[in-house]
């Protein structure tokens, strides 16, 4: 997949054909709507046949149509306003069958992750996380949730892990003031890309600290500053991100990690068992 369709367009356009050129232009023109369209109504707003623009995305190197207009969502997902993804968001859902439509594209997100997720890569981070002498969490906005919940298992799996909390600007860059060069930032980030985010990342990263991204794709500003990126879409259903296939890559890791560390596991779970058991945290079930 290439990196940047616009540029790809602009590169080949010396060699399309009369039609190609509308379709080039339109993109070109109107690249934040296109990335929404289905390749029938590109080919109405560009005034050619559907055929035309499948044939458009095979000569850019694309396998079909759908993967080029993902390297097109990529493109744009980080610019669009709120109201502009709710507008997009129209165009691709069922409204008579909400739940079926949003519970689909969280499947089809997961599988897509399944196929592209770099095994290589998720292997390094675990290598990294195992060997960090403190491992910092960090998500701001919707990452957040997401920073909070593998910190929830992280802290029961290794001795020294923050969660660096969503607070004003200044109290985050404290939160990190002792990190090193033997720890681990894990920056979870995706589009809006939170500048606050990238800013701690950077701090951490000029501090020696190795750096974990769990993002979305290459253009995400923490892929440059990542030593192991974990590259994994954040669906857009309307302003809502939905965050299935990121949260499933979290759990993953959790396993993977908890796995290596499976005394120390053991150890801590008897451990909490024993003082859940002791002050009566969950209760008792109805037939005991």
């Amino acid at each position: 997949m290439k990196d940047n369709v616009l540029q790809t367009i602009q590169v080949s356009q010396p060699s399309f054909s009369k039609g190609q050129k509308r379709i080039a232009q339109y993109i070109l023109d109107n690249y934040d709507k296109a990335a929404f369209m289905t390749a029938s109504k590109l080919g109405r707003s560009a005034q050619v046949s559907e055929s035309t623009v499948v044939r458009f995305a095979a000569q850019l190197g694309y396998d079909g149509y759908p993967e080029m207009q993902k390297a097109l969502q990529e493109l744009v997902r980080g610019r669009l306003t709120s109201i502009q993804r709710i507008q997009a968001s129209r165009e691709q859902m069922d409204s008579q069958d909400i739940l079926g439509s949003v519970m689909q594209r969280d499947m089809e997100s997961i599988h897509t992750a399944i196929d592209r997720l770099d095994r290589s890569a998720f292997d390094s981070a675990v290598d990294k996380l195992m060997r960090a002498k403190h491992i910092y969490i960090l998500g701001v906005r919707s990452s957040a949730y997401l920073a909070g919940y593998l910190h929830f298992y992280f802290h029961l799996i290794f001795p020294n892990v923050t969660l660096v909390q969503n607070m004003a600007g200044g109290e985050i860059f404290e939160q990190m003031v002792r990190i090193g060069p033997d720890d681990v930032i894990v920056g979870i980030s995706f589009p809006r890309y939170s500048k606050l985010a990238v800013s701690a990342v950077e701090f951490a990263r000029s501090r020696g600290a190795e750096v974990v991204a769990i993002t979305d794709s290459k253009m995400s500003p923490l892929y440059k500053l990542s030593d192991a990126s974990l590259l994994v879409r954040s669906d857009m259903i309307s302003f809502v991100d939905s965050m299935a296939a990121p949260l499933s890559l979290l759990n993953a890791l959790i396993v993977a990690v908890g796995q290596q560390k499976h005394e120390e596991v053991s150890g801590t779970f008897s451990e909490m068992e024993r003082v859940w058991s002791t002050y009566s945290v969950f209760g008792k079930a109805e037939d005991e």
